[in-house]
C-alpha cells in the first residue's frame, strides 16, 4: 500500500547512534549545502541562514534516535531546517512588529504566471524582494513542495490564509518583474 523509502545513508546514520564522530562529519557534509540553500530561500540572508543550518543540525544529531526512517534522512533533515528557517522569520518579526496579527483575505483564481518571460537571476532577485510571509508560502509551495495544508501546518496558519498569501505573493512578484 505505502511507497517504500530507500534509505541510501542508513549506515552513516546508525554509526552516528553509536556515537562516531566522523559519521557526524559525513553526514554533515552530505547534507550542509542543500540545506543551507533551503534555509537561504526562507530566511533570505546569509548570515542567518547559516545560523539556521546549524541550529538545525544540532536539533537533527540530538534527535536523531527519534528519526523513524518513514521518509528519507533528507525528508526529515529538511523539515528541521524549514521549521528553523520559519521560527527565524517569526523571532526577527516579533522583534519588529511584536503585536502583528494575521489576516485573511480571499483566494483569488486566476493564474498570474503564463507564458513567463523572465530569467531564474531574475525571479531569484524578485523573490528576495517579497515580504516575509509571502516569500515564505511561495518559497515552500514552489520552491520545497509542499502543499497548502502542510504549509499552515508549519506556519500555524490556515489553509486559505496559505492560498491567499501565495496568490498575492504571485501577483506581488509579478508586479516586481514587470517593474525591473
Amino acid at each position: 500500500m505505502g511507497a517504500h523509502t530507500e534509505h541510501i545513508h542508513e549506515d552513516i546514520i546508525q554509526e552516528c547512534l553509536q556515537g562516531d564522530r566522523d559519521a557526524y562529519y559525513k553526514l554533515y557534509k552530505l547534507y550542509s549545502k542543500s540545506m543551507y540553500n533551503v534555509g537561504f530561500r526562507i530566511v533570505r540572508d546569509e548570515g542567518e541562514a547559516e545560523d539556521v543550518l546549524q541550529e538545525a543540525f544540532i536539533s537533527a544529531f540530538k534527535n536523531l534516535r527519534h528519526y523513524r526512517g518513514d521518509a528519507t534522512f533528507g525528508a526529515w533533515l529538511k523539515r528541521i531546517v524549514v521549521n528553523k528557517a520559519i521560527n527565524a522569520i517569526k523571532r526577527k518579526r516579533a522583534e519588529r512588529f511584536p503585536e502583528e496579527g494575521q489576516i485573511e483575505m480571499p483566494e483569488e483564481d486566476q493564474d498570474e504566471f503564463q507564458d513567463f518571460p523572465f530569467t531564474v537571476e531574475k525571479v531569484r532577485q524578485a523573490i528576495s524582494q517579497l515580504p516575509d510571509g509571502y516569500r515564505m508560502v511561495l518559497s515552500l509551495y514552489l520552491l520545497e513542495g509542499y502543499d497548502h495544508g502542510e504549509i499552515a501546518e508549519i506556519l500555524g496558519i490556515s489553509e486559505s490564509t496559505s492560498k491567499s498569501q501565495f496568490n498575492r505573493s504571485k501577483k506581488k512578484l509579478k508586479e516586481i518583474l514587470e517593474q525591473g
